[in-house]
């Protein structure tokens, strides 16, 4: 046997990068070993609340490719076996099976970290009782959706109004519940700048969903069998008979930092342009662990993505299997709907903008998805940040219907090459009265930054 390679996590990035690898490398020269403390393997995590919702069917529609079909291809995917520590020293991490306690070390020559993210849990006081319920696995789902068919109340909170919270409430009121949704934020959806948000908000309130900013819950208060009943704040409190967490995550990074590893502000693991940590050339990082260039301010930022943790895959695998890639940044491109409502975003919103000391001009412009004469033309919204004095386009933010959010990659494209809002203006992009208006709301949006830039609005 030749070189062996050591992959802690099975998900987007870890998977990846093992077919990567087995790709370039035949099992006399690569021996590839999985650990995954879950019960599956490649899956759509961003995919649970439209499973919860019942746009998808099943939780196998979510399986990209089954624990069977990646051992046929000699990767050695070990399920329910988490690994409790790693010894740098001598190459070797140790597992522990969950369902026989049996543990052992594994030596490794080259070793992944893929251990993705942790939901946010903080220790309020009935946090962890019965009916307390994050998303984050395919486990996780299917226990949702099982106690969602069996309560017996039709009371459901939410606590944030991320991505993830927004796209649960909207999951749970199709599912015939009741919805509360309690942040601390001004507006759902912080990502977005405040105004953006807001029009979230109306979307979601139009749905039914009666949403609580600016307050901080204090906990979760218990009925006598230990279930959950309310959800608490400092001056109020919100039946509830099922409470999901959409808190937001952070990198799971305690065995790198037992380990001794590299980590970031975010606590996400450091590495260079081909994911390696950075100061060990065995080890390599990728998906929600680390933390990522972010192209338009030159900061590092931890932004969890499935579309990053694949690509962190693709360029981990290539490296151990003796190729050549690089990972060169991002632009925080991200996008998620409310009902009909699309929402999308990239690069920075204007507090981003401010952190990163960058001065700037901002637009807001309302626009129609298609000529304004063509039947179904509904309006949207285009927010766009240019920074003063040279135009260089900073951030966009779209919030509307009828194909909105995929505009967001005219936006992407612009940012990844830094391009200015004068530049954008001349885009060519496609035509058609059912399809965009002469002039596509992107430009429109360039147009009107490019006059605030020349007029120093």
């Amino acid at each position: 046997m030749g070189v062996r390679m050591v992959v802690i996590g099975a998900d987007a990035t870890g998977m990846a990068a093992a077919s990567q690898a087995r790709r370039l490398r035949g099992v006399e020269e690569l021996e590839i070993v999985v650990f995954e403390k879950g019960n599956h393997a490649s899956y759509s995590a961003c995919g649970i609340p439209y499973w919860v919702a019942g746009d998808v069917a099943e939780a196998d529609d979510l399986i990209a490719r089954s624990a069977a079909e990646h051992r046929a291809r000699d990767i050695d995917l070990r399920l329910r076996t988490e690994v409790t520590a790693i010894d740098t020293v001598r190459k070797r991490v140790l597992s522990r099976d969950l369902d026989s306690e049996a543990e052992a070390w594994t030596g490794y020559d080259k070793l992944v970290l893929a251990t993705g993210a942790t939901p946010v849990r903080p220790p309020l006081p009935g946090i962890d009782a019965e009916g307390v319920y994050g998303v984050q696995t395919l486990d996780d789902g299917q226990v949702l959706i099982e106690a969602l068919e069996s309560a017996t109340g039709r009371e459901a909170v939410v606590v944030g109004a991320g991505y993830i919270g927004v796209e649960m409430a909207e999951a749970l009121v199709r599912r015939g519940f009741e919805v509360t949704m309690i942040t601390r934020a001004a507006e759902p959806m912080a990502t977005l700048d405040p105004d953006m948000g807001a029009l979230v908000r109306e979307a979601m309130v139009g749905m039914g969903i009666r949403l609580v900013r600016d307050t901080e819950v204090t906990g979760m208060r218990t009925a006598a069998d230990g279930r959950v009943c309310a959800v608490t704040t400092a001056d109020n409190e919100y039946p509830a008979d099922v409470v999901v967490l959409g808190i937001g995550v952070r990198p799971a990074t305690d065995l790198a930092r037992d380990a001794g590893l590299p980590l970031g502000e975010s606590g996400g693991l450091l590495t260079d342009l081909a994911q390696r940590v950075r100061g060990y050339d065995d080890i390599w990082a990728g998906g929600d662990c680390v933390e990522v260039l972010d192209l338009v301010s030159g900061t590092l930022r931890h932004i969890p993505l499935g579309t990053h943790a694949n690509k962190h895959g693709q360029v981990i695998g290539s490296g151990v299997g003796g190729g050549y890639a690089t990972f060169p940044g991002v632009v925080g491109t991200a996008m998620s709907k409310v009902c009909d409502l699309e929402v999308a975003r990239t690069g920075l919103g204007e507090r981003d903008a401010q952190r990163a000391g960058l001065q700037f001009h901002s637009v807001t412009i309302e626009s129609t998805g298609r000529a304004g004469y063509f039947p179904g033309a509904k309006p949207m919204t285009v927010k766009m940040l240019a920074e003063r004095r040279t135009g260089r386009l900073l951030g966009v933010q779209i919030v509307g219907r009828d194909g909105a959010a995929k505009r967001i990659d005219i936006a992407a494209v612009a940012l990844t090459a830094r391009m200015t809002v004068e530049q954008v203006t001349a885009l060519d992009l496609g035509y058609a009265p059912p399809f965009s208006p002469v002039w596509d709301p992107v430009l429109v949006a360039a147009r009107a930054a490019v006059r605030a830039v020349a007029h120093g609005q």
